[in-house]
């Protein structure tokens, strides 16, 4: 009787071990949480470029130039790198600290690019911009919160950086808009005007969010402390680990630290076809932010400098702000197609969409046929393209990392992403005056590098959907 009950006893246990790792492969932090990081990532992005469509002007007024504006609106991710390393080292892995120290550093910084008018000082902006690239560090940890292992499902993680780019298209075409629309108010008050306005406003934002997130926000539970035993342990089905060596008869020498020695071993473990795949997906993340960076900061400039456009910050930032509009319902339809189609594919979609942006604008560029509705056209595929492109980057490449990686991984593309972005920034306000030709041609070139890269690897970047 119980050898006939046998094979039923073991098709029932094989039912609730798939039902237990379809639930693990589709799990999702608490909604609260998750929202509070959905808007963080929001309200990051809006203050990266609420200041795009009137950075020139400002910089003009208080005595700099197009260059200078291109670094102000660079210069904080290059400070967000500087952070992103100290603040990484006493996170404990969590996200209520991080979140507690963007709040107060972006509320600094806002403060600061708003009373440089009244002080009449044009480092101040650059300061101001400075403290705010502090809170920036937070866009790392918005990555890394929507892959996290510990929260989010394999099969959940693009899902969610779809969201993160729905967030990071609605700052793009918000941002500029507003600091248009701040710059259209006037300048009859020396505190709140033109250019202090959008300072002062995101600073009164961040504080109400900051009682919010304190109130609301549930940090991940800490996991009991990990022993020495547990950290020289194999950490992979079908890893070896190598005998000690008695390190007693060598007085001169100190052990090396069981961490030191867990970190080796895991680094071990990653192949060479991964480390490819790391590369690429950071060549990408670097590229998609360096483009976009590099069209919202010259947009402005190349406006202002044209002949039969002749755009004020206003202009420009309503510019800027509706294709970003345009391209909102395109965004939420990828995050309904990631759940269908695979990551690679979306990345080469992304990347084909704004290459075909970018070489349209090189040929009305050198045909001269420069207008509104030709520079929308490319504007609009452009951002729509790149802000694909960057929905994928770490969603794939934490897929095919072991699960301690995570966090080492979002802090490789996020730097990568910062590079992208400060350096895309500098290239954009210098458009004008290295050629609109060498400024489209740069672009074209490092996509086409990105484009062999995938085409190469497009057998090993293969992940599961969603």
């Amino acid at each position: 009787m119980a050898l006939r009950n046998l094979p039923t006893t073991i098709h029932t246990f094989s039912s609730h071990q798939e039902i237990s790792d379809d639930e693990e492969e589709f799990k999702l932090p608490g909604m609260a949480s998750l929202v509070i990081m959905l808007v963080m990532n929001f309200l990051l992005q809006i203050s990266f470029f609420i200041i795009v469509s009137s950075a020139n002007e400002y910089a003009e007024y208080l005595g700099g130039n197009a260059t200078f504006s291109g670094i102000v609106i660079g210069i904080p991710t290059g400070f967000a790198v500087l952070s992103l390393i100290p603040l990484t080292q006493y996170d404990k892995g969590l996200y209520k600290m991080p979140l507690h120290v963007s709040c107060c550093f972006a509320i600094l910084g806002h403060v600061a690019y708003a009373v440089a008018f009244r002080a009449n000082f044009l480092y101040l902006i650059l300061i101001g911009r400075c403290l705010t690239g502090v809170s920036f560090t937070m866009f790392m940890y918005c990555k890394r919160y929507c892959t996290d292992p510990r929260i989010v499902g394999i099969r959940r993680r693009t899902t969610l950086a779809g969201w993160q780019v729905v967030c990071q298209g609605l700052g793009l075409s918000l941002g500029p808009f507003l600091g248009g629309l701040m710059y259209k108010i006037g300048f009859s008050n020396s505190i709140f005007n033109g250019y202090t306005s959008p300072g002062w406003i995101m600073a009164g934002i961040y504080a109400g969010f900051w009682v919010l997130m304190t109130q609301y926000f549930e940090d991940i539970p800490q996991p009991p402390p990990v022993t020495v035993m547990e950290l020289s342990l194999p950490i992979a089905k079908g890893f070896k680990t190598e005998p000690r060596p008695n390190y007693s008869s060598v007085p001169t020498a100190s052990p090396p630290s069981p961490i030191d020695e867990s970190f080796r071993a895991q680094l071990s473990l990653i192949t060479l076809s991964q480390w490819s795949v790391i590369i690429c997906m950071c060549w990408f993340s670097m590229v998609c932010f360096f483009i976009l960076g590099s069209w919202e900061a010259n947009l402005p400039v190349f406006g202002a400098a044209t002949a039969n456009l002749r755009w004020s910050p206003f202009d420009a930032g309503n510019f800027i702000a509706l294709g970003a509009a345009i391209c909102f319902p395109f965004l939420i339809a990828n995050i309904l197609a990631a759940r269908r189609i695979q990551d690679r594919k979306l990345l080469a979609f992304g990347a084909t969409l704004g290459l075909a942006g970018l070489t349209t604008f090189l040929f009305i560029l050198y045909t001269d046929k420069v207008n509104y509705d030709s520079l929308f056209a490319c504007w609009c595929t452009v951002a729509l393209g790149f802000n694909i492109a960057t929905a994928v980057t770490l969603s794939l490449l934490s897929k095919q990392l072991p699960p301690q990686w995570n966090g080492r991984a979002s802090v490789v593309i996020q730097c990568s992403n910062y590079t992208g972005r400060v350096t895309g920034a500098i290239w954009g306000g210098s458009g004008v005056s290295v050629g609109m030709m060498n400024f489209v041609g740069l672009e074209i070139a490092m996509v086409g590098i990105g484009t062999i890269m995938f085409t190469t690897l497009w057998k090993k970047l293969k992940t599961k959907n969603g």
